[in-house]
């Protein structure tokens, strides 16, 4: 495929997907999955994006855009091995979080908590994950006590049966929730990729490697340069 015909097809393929958050997110979202860019690239799309949060919004939607924010950067981060700099993103992504549900709680003030929180203890150290790992679940469900089908609050209900390390996995449980986002979820575009990787990912965690292709390219038709995605196609 040449280049101009990728742009048409990325372009087209942006209309398949309802997106609910602020417009000026996408582009920092979009980078964050494709994974093309190295979080120093990507960084101007993180000012740009915090820059029109504090422009185009204001209260608790400002707090919210800015928590969503920092949540992108964090994993922009992260998957460049920054570990500790991720950390501090992902500590101001729970800090707006909380500032929103003092205000107001809801169903997305929430879920950010609850993300950026996930991403903060896959990183450690053991302890602060200990102490801090199972609120994870508690605010991905006061999330769904809100709204019970945010896809992002099921989503991190299920990862737990999936990613977590022996013996307190259950791939096979993990699976069937994940499937049942699919039915039960408002997804949007990231939603998708989510679950799709993740029940690919059970199925290679079986060695049921007919079962997780199917999974794993549909999360690539979602995001087709996603690092993660494919690397996890070609261990099958």
């Amino acid at each position: 495929m040449n280049r101009l015909a990728f742009i048409i097809f990325l372009v087209m393929g942006m209309g398949l997907w309802a997106d609910n958050i602020p417009e000026w997110l996408v582009p920092l979202r979009e980078a964050v999955y494709e994974q093309q860019l190295r979080a120093d690239e990507i960084a101007p799309l993180y000012e740009n994006a915090k820059a029109a949060s504090l422009t185009r919004s204001s209260g608790i939607a400002q707090d919210l855009a800015l928590s969503r924010c920092e949540f992108f950067m964090g994993r922009a981060l992260h998957f460049d091995e920054r570990k500790q700099e991720a950390v501090v993103h992902y500590n101001e992504g729970m800090r707006l979080a909380e500032k929103a549900l003092e205000a107001s709680p809801s169903s997305q003030a929430w879920v950010l908590r609850a993300e950026n929180l996930s991403q903060a203890c896959s990183i450690g150290p053991w302890t602060y994950t200990a102490a801090n790992g199972l609120n994870v679940e508690k605010f991905a469900k006061n999330a769904l006590a809100f709204d019970s089908r945010n896809a992002a609050a099921q989503f991190l209900i299920a990862a737990r049966w999936v990613f977590a390390p022996a013996p307190f996995h259950n791939h096979r449980r993990g699976i069937e929730m994940m499937k049942e986002i699919l039915d039960n979820g408002d997804l949007e575009k990231d939603d998708y990729f989510n679950v799709y990787s993740a029940i690919g990912y059970g199925y290679l965690q079986q060695k049921k490697y007919d079962d997780a292709r199917p999974w794993l390219e549909k999360s690539l038709e979602v995001y087709p340069t996603n690092k993660f995605a494919a690397g996890l196609l070609e261990k099958k």
